[in-house]
């Protein structure tokens, strides 16, 4: 991925989808455009377009240094100026890995910060907020309230948010999240960076919110989607619920949705490979950070190493996804989940990464893969 300062140029880039066609156009992209996303198709009557990342190890499977690439990138370039503490929020699901990596990369240079991600996974600990993402497959996030005194403290008088996704079309889930922040009580804020992969969003949380608001991306440009009235509506698979499964999670082992500070790498700390062995690691759903840690890992031991995640997201065969694989949840929920461009035999090794016990795993997803479970017991 070919790197520098910003880029500024207009490029056209458009997809033709079965309910109509996308065009974006690019005005300033630090990457190579096609390096950073693709197209696809929802399985969703709200919004029928999705733009993939290429650099976020979720529906394309990304190499860690090159996600740890744009990690640092993005976090290059949040303001150097923020008021303390800052609290950098991650968006599930999606982007709960790459807020913690922009948490990572900020904290070398700046101990008051912590890292929370909104979640869709409640622990059965206090909760802080609730806010929308209105054209989500899966609309309602959580904030859980950090049980740790300082995380907590740190959290409650940050003055500073930076709010993390991988793409921003409308802003809406900036807005509404910094509303309901200030509804529960938030209301020390002074300035509010909005950090994204890909921006279409013309600056709309500035427009709608003020001044204080900064949005910082990769990629910044616009779209437009003219939809086909006479396009059917996909079925879309329910897969909105909120609320703890089967396999209920430990706050007390919980990494992200309590909110951290710091970002250590505990998962199968023995694990050995073979030089140059074809590894794919995949994490499941909300946990990706202590997975990517473990691929980032393998990948400096020599390994050939990508990384991956289950979601929750139904996406249509076609443009950047050219193969599906569905399987039930890992929490014990009864919803579908999803991986995307992992087709069995392409990898010599196969690590399925969870936060719930390894009976939890849908022995159809190991079998399709011949993989191993590898079980968060820090």
């Amino acid at each position: 991925m070919s790197s520098g300062n910003s880029k500024t140029h207009t490029k056209a880039l458009h997809a033709n989808l079965k309910r109509g066609r996308l065009e974006v156009e690019v005005n300033a992209s630090t990457f190579d455009p096609q390096a950073l996303f693709s197209f696809a198709e929802r399985r969703n009557p709200k919004r029928a377009f999705l733009f993939v990342s290429r650099v976020l190890g979720r529906h394309i499977p990304a190499r860690p240094s090159l996600m740890a690439e744009s990690f640092n990138a993005l976090a290059a370039k949040i303001p150097a100026d923020l008021p303390g503490p800052v609290l950098v929020i991650g968006m599930a699901e999606t982007a709960v890995g790459l807020g913690a990596g922009v948490h990572r990369a900020l904290s070398q240079t700046r101990q008051d910060s912590v890292y929370l991600c909104s979640s869709r996974h409640p622990t059965g600990s206090a909760l802080f907020a609730r806010f929308e993402e209105e054209h989500s497959h899966a609309s309602s996030h959580l904030l859980h309230l950090p049980q740790e005194a300082l995380t907590r403290e740190m959290m409650l008088n940050a003055r500073s948010l930076v709010l993390v996704d991988d793409e921003a079309s409308t802003g809406n889930t900036f807005i509404n999240l910094t509303k309901a922040l200030a509804e529960a009580g938030l209301n020390s804020i002074e300035r509010i960076v909005t950090a994204t992969l890909t921006d279409w969003s013309q600056d709309a949380v500035r427009h709608a919110m003020g001044e204080h608001v900064t949005s910082i991306s990769l990629l910044d440009g616009c779209y437009t989607f003219t939809e086909d009235p006479a396009a059917e509506l996909p079925e879309m698979p329910e897969v909105g619920s909120v609320a703890q499964g089967n396999w209920p999670l430990d706050p007390s082992r919980d990494w992200g949705r309590m909110g951290v500070r710091e970002h250590a790498d505990t998962l199968a700390p023995g694990l050995q490979i073979e030089p140059g062995e074809r590894v794919l690691v995949i994490g499941t759903s909300e946990f990706v950070w202590l997975p990517f840690l473990l691929a980032e890992r393998l990948e400096r031991a020599g390994a050939d190493v990508h990384f991956s995640s289950t979601s929750r997201s139904p996406i249509a065969l076609g443009h950047a996804i050219d193969h599906a694989l569905s399987f039930s949840d890992n929490y014990g929920l009864g919803i579908p989940n999803f991986l995307y461009n992992v087709a069995p035999g392409q990898f010599d090794r196969v690590l399925i990464c969870s936060e719930t016990p390894a009976a939890a795993v849908d022995p159809a997803l190991l079998n399709a893969l011949n993989a191993q479970v590898i079980v968060d017991d820090h």
